[in-house]
C-alpha cells in the first residue's frame, strides 16, 4: 500500500494528544489546583483586602492632607513627611524604641536560649516544661498589660508585687509612677519577657535538637568544659536561628504598643522616653484632631526605619550556617 502525504498528517493527527480544555488545565491533574485555591484563596483574598490595600492607601494618604476623614482633599507631596521629621515628639517617640529595644532584644535572647537549653537537657517531664513555658504565648498582649497593671504591680498594698515586698518587711513601690526611678519600665520589660520568651525558646529547642550528639562527644573525649562546648559548639551551630530570633525581636520592639498604651494611658501624659513610635501615630491619626495624613506618613517612615534596620542586621548578621 501506498502511503501518501495526505495520509501521513492524518496518522499524525489521530496519534497527537488532544490538549485538555482550559478548565481542565486549571484545575490541573486531579483538581489538585482546585483544592489549592479553595483553601488559600480565603487567606490570599483576607490579605489583599485588609492588608495589602490599606498599606497602599496609607501610602497615597500620606502625601495629602487628610483631616477627620480617610478621603484625600489637598495634595501636599512631601510635606506630610517633613513635619514628622521635624517633629520633635515622634523624634522622642523613636529614641523610645531604641530605650525599649536595648532592654529588650538581649534580654530576651537570653533567658529564650537559656530556657532552651535547660528544657532541652531535662530528662523528666520534658513535655511538661516546654507547654509550660510556652503557654504564655497564647495569652493576649491587652490581657497580660491589665494583669500586671491591675493584679501585680497595681502599686499598692494588695498587688502581688508589694504584698510580697511586705512579707520580706519592704515598702511599698509605687510601680507604675511617673517619679524617678522609672519603676515602670520594669513592669512593661517583665510583662513582654513573660509573653515572648516561650515562642522564641521553642525555635531554640528545634536549633538545638539539630545539633549532632557526636560533636558533643568529641568534645567531651578532648577534655572541653561545659563553656568551651557551648561557646564552640552551641553557638556556632545555632548562628541562623540566632540571627532570625534576634531579627524578629528588634522588629517586635518597634511594633511595641499594647503593653505601653494599656498600662501607662491612664495617666493622660506619657512620661519621658515612654511612648513608642506607634503609640505617638495612634495619637496623631485617631486623637481629638484626627490627622491621618502626618499619621500615614509617620507610619511609612516607621516601615523605612524597620526595612534600613533589617537590611544592616542582615549584612552584618548573615542567615547563612556555613560559618
Amino acid at each position: 500500500m501506498t502511503t501518501t502525504p495526505a495520509n501521513v498528517e492524518v496518522s499524525a493527527a489521530a496519534a497527537a494528544p488532544t490538549r485538555p480544555p482550559l478548565g481542565a488545565r486549571l484545575r490541573g491533574r486531579q483538581n489538585q489546583n482546585l483544592w489549592f485555591w479553595v483553601f488559600v484563596g480565603p487567606f490570599v483574598l483576607g490579605l489583599i483586602i485588609f492588608i495589602y490595600i490599606p498599606i497602599l492607601w496609607s501610602i497615597y494618604l500620606s502625601f495629602f492632607e487628610s483631616y477627620n476623614t480617610v478621603t484625600p482633599t489637598k495634595f501636599v507631596g512631601i510635606g506630610n513627611y517633613l513635619d514628622m521629621l521635624k517633629d520633635e515628639s515622634f523624634r522622642s517617640s523613636l529614641g523610645t524604641f531604641i530605650v525599649f529595644a536595648l532592654f529588650i532584644v538581649p534580654t530576651t535572647f537570653a533567658l529564650s536560649l537559656l530556657t532552651a537549653i535547660l528544657v532541652a537537657r531535662t530528662r523528666v517531664m520534658q513535655a511538661f516544661f516546654r507547654s509550660v513555658f510556652f503557654l504564655p504565648t497564647a495569652c493576649s498582649y491587652v490581657v497580660a498589660a491589665l494583669i500586671w497593671k491591675m493584679s501585680i504591680f497595681s502599686g499598692v498594698r494588695s498587688g502581688a508585687a508589694n504584698a510580697l515586698l511586705g512579707l520580706i518587711g519592704l515598702d511599698s513601690i509605687p510601680w507604675l509612677s511617673v517619679t524617678k526611678p522609672p519603676w515602670y519600665w520594669l513592669v512593661i520589660v517583665s510583662a513582654r519577657l513573660w509573653l515572648q520568651v516561650g515562642f522564641y525558646m521553642i525555635l531554640f529547642l528545634a536549633a538545638l535538637q539539630r545539633i549532632s550528639p557526636t560533636l558533643y562527644e568529641a568534645a567531651a573525649i578532648d577534655g572541653a568544659s561545659a563553656w568551651q562546648s557551648f561557646r564552640y559548639i552551641t553557638l556556632p551551630q545555632l548562628r541562623p536561628t540566632s540571627a532570625a530570633v534576634l531579627l524578629l525581636l528588634l522588629i517586635n520592639a518597634f511594633q511595641a504598643f499594647d503593653e505601653f498604651y494599656n498600662i501607662l494611658s491612664s495617666f493622660g501624659t506619657y512620661p519621658p522616653y515612654a511612648r513608642p513610635p506607634l503609640v505617638y501615630l495612634y495619637y496623631v491619626a485617631l486623637g481629638q484632631g484626627q490627622d491621618f495624613g502626618h499619621g500615614s506618613a509617620g507610619a511609612v517612615i516607621l516601615t523605612l526605619v524597620i526595612l534600613i534596620a533589617a537590611l544592616v542586621f542582615n549584612r552584618f548578621f548573615s542567615f547563612r550556617g556555613d560559618d
